[in-house]
């Protein structure tokens, strides 16, 4: 995946800080084979994804695999909070969502450890193939039908995002200097900046268009997915910033990144999906104010401990936002 980045010239998916086995303290290596239930014959680490620490599949003594996460505040100071976020998230999937199921998990305080059943597969080929795409669209579109098991602890995700999609207010009360940055990456950029305050309109109006009852996974990019194709299935992965909010928030959310990685308009995309029915300009236009905003504020901040390709991953997906909005202005 990452070497299909490059060629489209945008950083990679992937933080560049994962553990090896051996990198891991004695002790955590010794908790995660007794949660196991076997020894640890092999690893295969994960090559993609944002989240520092160690993430890999491990192969058993006794056949079985299992795919860990073990995360500690050295890593990143932020990584264990979300760790244990995935893991309420966990219990409140039904069984149709595809996501693979979590076996296990333990939290001493400093590590963090999961252990999930492995979703057999591969990553998107990038740039995107319409097989690919289409099997994910799909997807997307089933985990829309899905609701939170009963007595749920996912916040709405009016109240998750509150705080992100405040970009575009943050950025009108900062020095000149990041909005003249912004205006130098071309002609979407300097439309954002010669539309600010519209942008600032749109985006105290994205907040109520979120509203739903459906399961929003909150962060699918093609380094959360894996396509199973010999049993022609789709895996969704990393939960964290899982939510409940409108059925389409998801498929709109995730399309600036397809368009960045080869998938094509994500205006025409959207408007074919049956998610989009009933969707207005203005709800689309509102949250994508919000989306981008975060994105172009988040890009200008300093890289996060352990995830330095972050920032402009971040960059590259709030000029996509805006090209989209751009078609709605």
């Amino acid at each position: 995946m990452g070497v299909d980045d490059e060629v489209l010239g945008l950083p990679l998916a992937f933080s560049g800080q994962r553990l090896d086995w051996r990198d891991l303290p004695r002790h955590v290596r010794e908790r995660i084979r007794a949660l196991a239930g076997s020894q640890v014959t092999a690893e295969t680490s994960a090559t993609s994804g944002f989240s520092p620490g160690f993430a890999a599949v491990l192969e058993l003594a006794d056949g079985r695999g299992v795919f860990v996460k073990a995360v500690s505040p050295e890593q990143n100071p932020f990584s264990p909070d979300l760790a244990r976020r995935e893991i309420r998230v966990a219990s409140a999937l039904p069984p149709e969502v595809p996501a693979p199921r979590l076996l296990w998990s333990d939290d001493d305080g400093e590590w963090v450890l999961l252990g999930f059943e492995v979703a057999p597969g591969r990553s998107p080929q990038l740039p995107w193939r319409p097989d690919d795409l289409g099997a994910v669209l799909d997807a997307v579109g089933r985990l829309a039908d899905a609701e939170p098991l009963p007595g749920h602890t996912l916040r709405r995700a009016d109240d998750q995002l509150a705080d992100d999609f405040t970009g575009w207010r943050r950025l009108s009360a900062v020095p000149n200097d990041d909005l003249v940055g912004l205006g130098r990456t071309g002609e979407t950029g300097r439309w954002a900046v010669a539309n600010l305050e519209r942008l600032l309109l749109w985006e105290q109006e994205s907040l109520p268009a979120l509203g739903g009852d459906a399961i929003v996974h909150g962060d699918l990019r093609a380094d959360n997915i894996m396509i199973d194709t010999d049993h022609h299935r789709v895996w969704l992965i990393d939960w964290p910033h899982a939510c409940v909010g409108a059925p389409w928030i998801d498929l709109a959310f995730m399309l600036p990144s397809v368009a960045l990685q080869g998938g094509g308009d994500p205006a025409t995309i959207f408007r074919s999906h049956a998610l989009a029915d009933g969707v207005g300009d203005d709800e689309l236009r509102a949250a994508l104010a919000g989306l981008s905003g975060y994105f172009v504020w988040s890009s200008l901040q300093p890289a996060p401990p352990g995830i330095p390709n972050l920032r402009a991953f971040q960059a590259a997906q709030g000029l996509a936002t805006l090209r989209w909005l751009h078609t709605l202005a």
